[in-house]
């Protein structure tokens, strides 16, 4: 079944002047979204009332509509509207007090430590490529850096003998990061016996690919990928930031304090931090209805007293 759009030239003017500002993408699905308001009213989407808005949220909900989908079409409304007042076409914003739906935060997916483990063994060769990955794994999971700020280190961001990494994270701000000893021990065979045999460009950067530039963001992908499968799990689950969030929940689940995990992470605000609590939370009550003797639910009903 196919649907009438009804047309709209204050809103196709508007999607022009959005498409200098944002991506093709965001654009179409303005597009959609203002298109989906029109079919709603009945009328061009420029006439409608706050009541009327209010009973377009309502169908979406009553639709099913995830929202995600429902908060962007909000989204979407008053950034139309808002447009409407700057030009003196409405006095009103009549999609300001919507009222959009809550996102869930999902929580982020971790590797167990034994996963880990098995991950790092996987580049267990003595080759150039196999000591760089090694270095490449360990210091991803021993430091908890982004895939952007582990490509971006350069060979003096590593001091092996103090065991620390300066990194520069989001808004360059640098902050130094301890490394564990097997980390560190991987770093010093790959620069050692490994990098010089890559090194073929006198680069500054740390991790180098096999044609002596900088090794990229895919590059790194495509190692994490490869060394999952080789580890037995499961490559298109296994990805760069797979590793932090698995340093930030083992930290946590090993008993570091949330402050000195947030300063690690280099994260801006606690509470983004505070996500790997309820991760860690979750893995404490799954470990206990599994093993504690009084938790776990009887298969045979209780007797009478």
């Amino acid at each position: 079944m196919t649907t009438t759009t009804i047309p709209d030239p204050e809103v196709e003017r508007y999607l022009l002047m959005l498409s200098a500002q944002r991506s093709p993408r965001t654009v179409d699905a303005y597009r959609r979204d203002l298109a989906d308001l029109t079919q709603s009213l009945g009328a061009p989407a420029s006439t409608a009332t706050p009541d009327a808005l209010e009973a377009w949220v309502a169908s979406m909900r009553a639709a099913g509509r995830a929202p995600t989908t429902v908060a962007r079409r909000i989204a979407a409304a008053r950034s139309y509207f808002r447009h409407q007042q700057l030009l003196g076409t409405r006095d009103d914003n009549p999609a300001a007090e919507l009222k959009a739906p809550k996102r869930t935060r999902k929580l982020p997916r971790t590797l167990s430590p034994s996963e880990s483990e098995r991950l790092i063994e996987a580049a267990n060769g003595t080759g150039p490529r196999a000591l760089r990955d090694r270095a490449l794994v360990e210091l991803m999971y021993g430091a908890g850096l982004r895939v952007s700020e582990t490509v971006g280190l350069a060979r003096t961001s590593i001091d092996l003998d103090a065991r620390i990494v300066r990194v520069l994270g989001k808004g360059d701000k640098e902050r130094i990061v301890p490394l564990g000893r097997p980390a560190a021990e991987a770093v010093r065979r790959y620069l050692a016996l490994g990098r010089p045999h890559l090194d073929r460009r006198h680069r500054p950067d740390l991790f180098l690919n096999v044609r002596g530039g900088a090794l990229t963001r895919a590059g790194a992908f495509l190692i994490l990928r490869r060394l999952a499968e080789k580890a037995g799990l499961e490559p298109e689950r296994v990805h760069p930031h797979l590793l932090r969030h698995s340093f930030a929940t083992h930290l946590l689940e090993g008993g570091a304090d949330l402050r000195s995990v947030q300063e690690m992470l280099g994260h801006a605000d606690l509470s983004t931090t505070e996500r790997y609590t309820h991760v860690s939370d979750r893995r404490r009550r799954e470990s206990y209805f599994a093993a504690h003797p009084h938790a776990r639910r009887s298969s045979k009903p209780a007797g009478d007293a």
